[in-house]
């Protein structure tokens, strides 16, 4: 059954047809394209989703930043910089870090497999609507914050302290990385698909 679609670029209105598994539809005026389907979307999305929550243990466990300061041995954690945050009374920049790093990426990567799993025509707008949810929590994961965060302190102690990125921000990187290739190979047109899977009702008459 074809379908009226207009070009997001010129503009113009014409019928598209369904387009099959690792193909494309162009627009017949400016080439762009208009939709694409690929076959191995959703192994590609479970496949860095599940590299990312590998990677989500050390990222938390492991020291994101070394430090030896005045014979003083120094390692830190996201974890241990939110308890340390909130016991200096700082509770609401303890609670963006937290938000930022912990639990953020957490619920996109849950998003995702529930994204790859779940099938079915029940489940067709409650996974459109987590779809855009991920889209939204998305910036939360402040890569760059935490980068900066890291220069920062590379610069201010440089001169009387040694400071050295841990394994913690590796992985921590990793799963940012990871978490960001799920989000994008994942094609949405697969939650309106039908599921091969799924008996259609009969009618008897």
């Amino acid at each position: 059954m074809s379908e009226v679609i207009a070009c997001k670029i010129c503009g113009l209105v014409q019928q598209m047809e369904p387009v099959p598994p690792d193909s494309q539809a162009e627009c017949a005026r400016c080439g762009d394209v208009l939709a694409r389907v690929s076959a191995a979307s959703r192994t590609r999305t479970a496949a860095f989703a599940l590299a990312a929550l590998f990677l989500y243990v050390p990222a938390n466990i492991y020291p994101i930043m070394i430090m030896e300061y005045m014979g003083r041995h120094t390692e830190n954690t996201i974890w241990g910089g939110v308890k340390l945050l909130y016991q200096e009374g700082m509770w609401y920049v303890a609670a963006i870090v937290f938000v930022a790093s912990l639990l953020a990426p957490l619920l996109k990567l849950a998003g995702l497999f529930f994204l790859v799993s779940v099938r079915g025509a029940r489940w067709q707008k409650p996974r459109t609507w987590i779809y855009k949810l991920i889209g939204q929590i998305g910036p939360w994961a402040m890569l760059d914050v935490f980068l900066l965060a890291i220069l920062v302190a590379l610069i201010r102690f440089g001169h009387f302290a040694t400071v050295i990125p841990g394994t913690g921000a590796v992985a921590f990187v990793s799963v940012v990385m990871l978490t960001l290739l799920a989000s994008s190979s994942f094609d949405p047109q697969l939650i309106w698909q039908p599921d091969p899977l799924e008996r259609k009702p009969t009618t008897t008459n």
